[in-house]
């Protein structure tokens, strides 16, 4: 099975559109979506349907921050920037598409891969990995081999050795890399929807699950205009620079 790696859509319908589009053309045969399908962008319903569509194919797809957002009244953790994108988003949803988030399962496993948006120690407490003492952690929170998780927004692969030692590096696109057994693997493929690496190109990552092979990837899209939705929107301003510049 080659499966794809998709998280922080972020209701950017353009980005998502092309990495979808791409990975047809790499021959994925099942999708994974990790979280944070809405907030920030402009198309939420659009999205969030799409989704449902692939998920009514198959496709595993995974709760997040943002998402689970919509359905509390209490959104103080946010920032005021994501909290007046995610009272907007609410207003976009139908009735099916809330359900359908409210549904959402914080964490899936997989034989031996674990998915879930933002760590495995406390996956709906929302903790960032953002360096190797989290990525420790959350390696050690599971028995899965492979972990591959989202809310970290730049790409990167972390990695534990039998006794513990820890690194990571930076990938880079198209390059396969073989997932050793004879280490544990944290996989981020990056966001989809809204890239925080300088690069505006949208991020996406597949697996191989026979040979072990994962490949980043970058895929350029119409950021432009999927910039200028937001504002027409009505959303704050940061939030479409964001996307013409990938910070």
């Amino acid at each position: 099975m080659l499966l794809a790696l998709m998280t922080d859509l972020h209701a950017n319908r353009e980005a998502f559109a092309a990495c979808l589009a791409h990975a047809e053309q790499q021959n994925v045969t099942r999708y994974a979506f990790l979280g944070d399908l809405i907030g920030y962008g402009a198309d939420p319903a659009w999205v969030v349907q799409t989704v449902m569509d692939y998920v009514s194919k198959g496709a595993y797809v995974l709760m997040g921050n943002h998402d689970v957002a919509i359905l509390q009244e209490d959104k103080q953790g946010m920032n005021p920037t994501a909290r007046q994108a995610i009272e907007w988003t609410r207003a976009q949803l139908s009735p099916a598409q809330i359900d359908f988030i409210a549904k959402l399962p914080y964490r899936i496993e997989l034989q031996d891969l674990l998915l879930v948006h933002a760590n495995a120690w406390a996956p709906e407490k929302w903790e960032y990995i953002d360096g190797v003492m989290e990525a420790m952690r959350s390696m050690h929170a599971s028995k899965a081999a492979i972990t591959f998780c989202g809310h970290m927004h730049i790409p990167t692969l972390y990695h534990m050795t039998l006794t513990g030692k820890t690194g990571e590096f930076l990938p880079t696109p198209e390059n396969g890399i073989p997932l050793s057994k004879q280490r544990r693997w944290l996989v981020i493929p990056g966001s989809v929807g809204q890239p925080r690496d300088g690069n505006p190109a949208a991020c996406y990552a597949t697996f191989d699950t026979e040979t072990l092979e994962l490949t980043y990837y970058r895929v350029p899209y119409d950021h432009e205009t999927a910039s200028a939705k937001i504002l027409r929107a009505g959303l704050p301003p940061a939030l479409a620079s964001r996307l013409l510049t990938g910070n």
